[in-house]
């Protein structure tokens, strides 16, 4: 097949639309549902992005994508039981598999931005990930194979109307790649940069020790920065991403938007967001939204007499800025990638504030001796990549 038709292009208003190839053949079958233009858009960047991390880290990757940039990217490792709580899956007998692992993290890390996402898998969809898939708002999944009673499990989703994607993956993309913009055609070289280990060996900072999991971690924000809608920043924890900031205009205003992400993450594991007790039978995308609005400044949205009664069964105690800021002064070793150059020292004061202690980006700023001093004053350590990740 060289070709799949879809039902419409970005918007309803924008037909014919399709997808196809021109010298070989279309490497994805839909094995359920009928994905559309914006859905094709986030499968293939989410797979680029996860075969990527695959190949970086050996381990099974995924990844969550919105409006084709992600909203959290992960490898396997284990998830600790406040992370099995905190992304909703404590609650179910079920051995995690790495693929499982990686998943969730990817869609618990942020679940606002996840919130009817697109999935790209580096493995074969396995049981144990496609149980928890199930039980989230999804548009759908890609990976290069499914086992069969995975596959049904999909298949049940949205009355058989979900999305499920098969990827080859052996298939290569010419090198060269176009699209067009008002009728005048692109053309550049596919962004094949390999991000591994040595991609960090130019450290400018005094601090010089890079832990084998900063490595790691690094290696995460700067493949997830590939595929993320630029401007954009990524902060990482130990293999997942806790703050995406994209397409933002001012690079302060992506390191702030990551930033928020990031604590947001970090306070959701805090005791007053754990020992919230909510009303019997509170949908999961409900439970999201109170959390959120209880740990950010717009707590009376919850806590209002006559609100909060419907949400919660005891009236939580409001969560303080000094309780909230004594709570993320306890997060560290994060780490940072930008996907250009930090002009300013101000967002090494903003990356500390979330617990930022490894940063890596391209360097080349006129101010780049700021930055290193400002990073030399927080004892953090940066690498100089050398490399620009612009991705539109």
């Amino acid at each position: 097949m060289k070709e799949l038709e879809l039902k419409y292009g970005c918007n309803p208003n924008q037909k014919p639309s399709r997808i196809y190839v021109e010298n070989k053949e279309l490497p994805i079958t839909v094995l359920s549902g009928k994905p559309g233009y914006i859905n094709f858009l986030d499968a293939l960047n989410g797979w680029q992005l996860v075969r990527e991390l695959k190949a970086a880290t050996g381990m099974a990757a995924a990844a969550s994508f919105k409006h084709v940039s992600p909203a959290g990217a992960a490898v396997g490792l284990p998830l600790s039981d406040v992370e099995r709580k905190i992304y909703w899956a404590d609650d179910l007998d079920l051995t995690f598999s790495p693929l499982a692992n990686a998943y969730a993290r990817a869609r618990g890390a942020d679940r606002m931005s996840s919130f009817g996402d697109f999935i790209s898998l580096s493995d074969v969809c396995d049981v144990a990930t496609a149980t928890l898939i199930k039980r989230e708002v999804s548009d759908g999944v890609i990976a290069p194979g499914y086992e069969p009673e995975a596959l049904a499990l999909l298949k049940e989703k949205k009355n058989g109307n979900y999305n499920v994607i098969a990827i080859d993956p052996d298939y290569e993309p010419e090198a060269l790649e176009r699209k067009q913009v008002f009728g005048i055609t692109f053309e550049q070289g596919r962004n094949e940069l390999r991000i591994d280990e040595a991609f960090f060996d130019n450290i400018v900072t005094t601090n010089r020790t890079l832990t084998k999991q900063a490595k790691i971690d690094l290696a995460i924000s700067m493949i997830t920065l590939k595929y993320t809608q630029s401007n954009s920043v990524c902060y990482v924890k130990d293999g997942q991403a806790i703050g995406i900031g994209a397409g933002q205009q001012s690079r302060i205003h992506c390191t702030r938007l990551a930033g928020a992400k990031a604590d947001n993450w970090f306070l959701r594991q805090s005791p007053k967001a754990l020992g919230l007790q909510f009303v019997d039978g509170i949908r999961r995308a409900d439970r999201d939204n109170a959390i959120d609005l209880y740990i950010g400044e717009d707590d009376e949205d919850v806590l209002a007499d006559g609100v909060w009664e419907s949400i919660f069964k005891v009236k939580p105690e409001a969560f303080t800025r000094e309780e909230k800021r004594a709570w993320l002064d306890r997060m560290t070793g994060v780490t940072l990638g930008s996907d250009a150059f930090f002009p300013f020292g101000d967002n090494i004061e903003r990356a500390h504030k979330s617990g930022v202690q490894y940063v890596a980006q391209p360097g080349g700023s006129i101010r780049d001796d700021h930055v290193i001093d400002t990073c030399n004053k927080y004892g953090m350590v940066m690498c100089f990549t050398g490399i620009r990740l612009f991705h539109h």
